[in-house]
């Protein structure tokens, strides 16, 4: 959702709410030691004094939510603030208690592991937005880790935070990227190669970062009195216009969160987005897409394509499995939440009626990416479920595929070889391009072309009500991979370069076409380009 920015205010004026703190229990202990933190929402914690914290990039756009001009973004002030080495009036820093199923497996306690939130903000607007700083520390639920980010990792999340949210995902937002002048050491595909890396902070902001697992943790361990607190809080803070908090309120909001999931994972499918971990520590109450790790988005359309090198042979979290996880997700959610409604019912029918959601939500977008005026479930269904197994059946490339298809021409005096022509140019390797495909697409596509004219739309209006939904740039990984190593020699204009031209991922930007152009064979298996690890 774009929202106008606020009027200018300096750093020292953020006005701080931090409600979360203010109105649920915290840590009794305030040692920063790696340890089971029980009957507490979150610990109090400081982050960790850097060496000497550079500016790599900031988005405007989020400044602007905060009322924050370049004057203030290119400060030393910023700079130390979002790097974690000196805190502002009214920040009261923490990191919140939560559990999850990972690769669906309970794993007991996980927490803030890297991340301090450093506190929320109310802005100009009455919006409430928590500020957090991912990689400035170790926590108490670092378990063995220390807390810290590297470079690579810390610009894909910075990036593709902001590339998600001009694309019209929902999204937590990325304010900062920020190098510590400091290394840290990295094993990036776990195989006992460890390397010292660059390390860096980001800013992230979302109106709330409570996750399923926030809940999860207390029911497991019985804390049902902290459990009916959070939910209590949650819906009062985040879902008011449900009403107070009481049984049948419960299970209104569990719906609402069905929902809101369901259509986070029609956003993700029509973009082409793969998470890469999908734990339920990593789903949003609110719906976003949140933690961006192991991440990307399909190349070629391969429907059981994981970016996650850990999920490479289960393939838990791959693209075409996404909605069946977040319902499984949901479920656990419902499980947890179940002591507060005390019968199954409700949660049943509301898991239940996530796949209608998703089926409405799914149809109304393919209808889009085709131009099509609305779903017609008997003749457009069969439509989609062949064009998705064409493009399976050769190295297609999904996004170049679908603007492309934009330019075919429907007239019926076109003959089949002009409207198969705009497609070549989503193809890897067209010599996979038999004449048997080609039969098939040919075929397809004059379907395509009847099915379009029975809704009267010219040529020129279909294209761009296409082009509206269907983008033309996204954060490619060997694009991202490219700015990491530019940024890792000191040089930031790629990195700056490409958050510029995902503000407009939808719009053709003269001179920045190969930012558009479809992944290169050099790419196809180099790391940071193809799989990725949780550290990456």
């Amino acid at each position: 959702m774009h929202t106008s920015p606020c009027s200018s205010q300096s750093l020292t004026n953020l006005r701080f709410t931090n409600r979360f703190t203010t109105q649920l229990p915290a840590d009794p202990s305030s040692e920063n030691t790696r340890r089971q933190v029980y009957r507490a929402c979150y610990s109090r914690v400081m982050p960790v004094t850097t060496t000497n914290p550079q500016l790599v990039a900031y988005s405007r756009e989020v400044a602007d939510l905060l009322g924050l001009d370049q004057e203030d973004c290119t400060s030393e002030l910023f700079t130390r603030v979002f790097s974690g080495n000196q805190l502002l009036p009214g920040m009261d820093a923490h990191a919140m208690c939560y559990g999850g199923h990972q690769f669906g497996n309970w794993a007991g306690q996980l927490g803030d592991g890297r991340a301090i939130n450093l506190g929320e903000i109310i802005n100009c607007q009455g919006e409430h937005w928590t500020l957090q700083l991912k990689g400035a520390g170790p926590t108490p639920y670092s378990r063995h880790a220390d807390g810290l980010a590297v470079l690579r990792s810390s610009l894909r999340e910075f990036l593709c935070s902001e590339a998600m949210f001009h694309l019209g995902v929902p999204t937590t937002r990325a304010l900062s990227l920020i190098l510590t002048g400091d290394t840290v050491e990295r094993d990036m595909f776990y195989n006992g190669h460890p390397q010292e890396e660059p390390g860096a902070v980001v800013c992230r902001l979302s109106p709330s970062f409570i996750r399923f697992g926030n809940f999860e943790l207390f029911t497991a361990r019985g804390e049902i009195d902290l459990l009916k607190q959070l939910a209590d809080f949650t819906i009062r803070t985040h879902f008011p216009h449900l009403g107070r908090p009481k049984p049948a309120v419960y299970s209104l909001w569990f719906d609402e969160i069905c929902r809101l999931t369901a259509e986070l994972m029609v956003h993700w499918l029509r973009v082409g987005f793969v998470h890469g971990v999908m734990n339920t520590d990593n789903m949003s109450i609110l719906g976003l897409t949140i933690d961006y790790g192991p991440y990307g988005w399909l190349e070629d359309y391969d429907p059981t394509w994981t970016p996650n090198i850990t999920d490479a042979q289960g393939r838990r979290y791959c693209y075409g499995r996404q909605p069946i996880i977040a319902h499984w997700n949901l479920a656990q959610l419902a499980n947890a939440l179940y002591p507060l409604v005390g019968e199954t019912e409700p949660f049943e029918q509301s898991l239940q009626k996530f796949n209608r959601y998703f089926e409405q939500s799914w149809q109304s977008m393919m209808a889009g990416k085709l131009g099509l005026t609305v779903f017609e479930p008997d003749t457009d269904r069969p439509l989609v479920e062949d064009l998705l197994h064409l493009l399976a059946a050769v190295e297609t490339d999904m996004t170049l595929f679908f603007r492309q298809l934009a330019l075919v021409p429907t007239a019926m005096e076109k003959q089949t070889a002009d409207r198969c022509a705009p497609l070549h140019i989503a193809l890897y390797q067209p010599e996979q391009l038999d004449s048997a495909y080609q039969d098939k697409l040919s075929a397809w596509l004059l379907r395509y072309c009847n099915r379009v004219r029975r809704d009267g739309l010219p040529d020129q209006e279909r294209q761009k009500k296409m082009n509206a939904i269907n983008p033309l740039y996204v954060l490619r990984n060997y694009l991202a991979q490219l700015a990491i190593e530019q940024a890792t020699d000191g040089e930031y204009t790629l990195v700056n370069e490409l958050l510029e031209v995902l503000r407009s991922p939808y719009t053709e930007q003269p001179g920045k076409e190969q930012f558009a152009e479809k992944r290169p064979e050099w790419a196809r298996h180099r790391p940071g380009c193809s799989m990725l690890s949780c550290s990456s």
